[in-house]
C-alpha cells in the first residue's frame, strides 16, 4: 500500500533529521556549554540511546507493513548471509575501539593545530578501510536474506543517507586532522577494504575517552 510506504519513509526521515541534528557540531557545542567536561563521557551513551529510540518507530512500521515479498533466500545460503551480517555487526565496535580519539568532542571542535587536537593514529580496521561504519551498515542491511517492497525502499534511502553521512563525516575529519587525513585518504579506500592498499599502524598508543 502507498500509505505504508509513506509512513515508513516519514519514520526514516524523522530518524535521519534527529540523528543528524544530535551528531552536528553546533549541537555538540551546546552540549559542551551545558554539561561541561562531563560531555565527553555522557554524550555517546545519550546519543546511542536517542538513536535506538528514534529508529524504533521505523522498525515497527516495517514489521506491521512489510509490503509484498520480493524474494526469500533459501538455506544454506541464508545462513551464510546471516553470518556475514554478524561479522559486519562486530566491525562497528571494533572501529570505535581502534579510533576513540576521532569521537572526542573537544577534538572535533578544534582545528588540527589547537592544543586539544589529536593526531590521526591509524590502527586496526582503519589500516584497510576509511569508513568501517559505512561498510558495516551496508553489509548488514543488504545481506538481509529476505526482501519486501517497503524494506527495499527503506534500504535504498538508507544507503543514500549512509553515503552522504560518510561524505559529511570525512569533511569533518579533514577539519579535525588536516593534512594527515588528506594523505591517509589518498592511500585507503572509503568502503572496499584493501582496494587501494593499507597503511602501517601508528606507533602511538591509542587515546581512551
Amino acid at each position: 500500500m502507498v500509505s505504508s510506504k509513506i509512513t515508513a519513509v516519514f519514520s526514516l526521515v524523522a530518524f535521519a533529521v534527529i540523528h543528524s541534528l544530535t551528531a552536528s557540531l553546533p549541537f555538540k557545542r551546546l552540549v559542551m556549554r551545558v554539561a561541561g567536561p562531563r560531555a565527553e563521557t555522557l554524550y555517546l551513551p545519550a546519543y546511542s540511546l536517542i538513536a535506538v529510540l528514534t529508529i524504533l518507530p521505523l522498525v515497527y512500521q516495517l514489521y506491521k507493513n512489510p509490503g509484498r515479498v520480493l524474494y526469500k533466500i533459501p538455506s544454506p545460503w541464508r545462513w551464510l548471509m546471516v553470518g556475514g551480517q554478524l561479522i559486519a555487526g562486530m566491525l562497528a565496535p571494533m572501529a570505535f575501539r581502534d579510533a576513540p580519539h576521532r569521537f572526542k568532542i573537544r577534538s572535533q571542535l578544534s582545528s588540527p593545530r589547537a592544543s586539544e587536537a589529536d593526531s590521526l593514529k591509524i590502527r586496526g580496521v582503519y589500516r584497510w578501510v576509511r569508513d568501517p561504519f559505512l561498510l558495516s551498515g551496508l553489509v548488514m542491511i543488504w545481506l538481509t536474506p529476505f526482501m519486501t517492497v517497503n524494506l527495499f525502499l527503506i534500504y535504498v534511502l538508507t544507503t543514500i543517507y549512509f553515503y552522504l553521512g560518510s561524505l559529511h563525516w570525512e569533511t569533518r575529519l579533514v577539519a579535525q586532522f588536516g593534512d594527515e587525513y588528506r594523505e591517509y585518504r589518498k592511500r585507503v579506500h572509503r568502503i572496499i577494504p584493501g582496494l587501494r592498499g593499507s597503511v602501517k599502524e601508528s606507533s602511538q598508543p591509542p587515546v581512551n575517552i
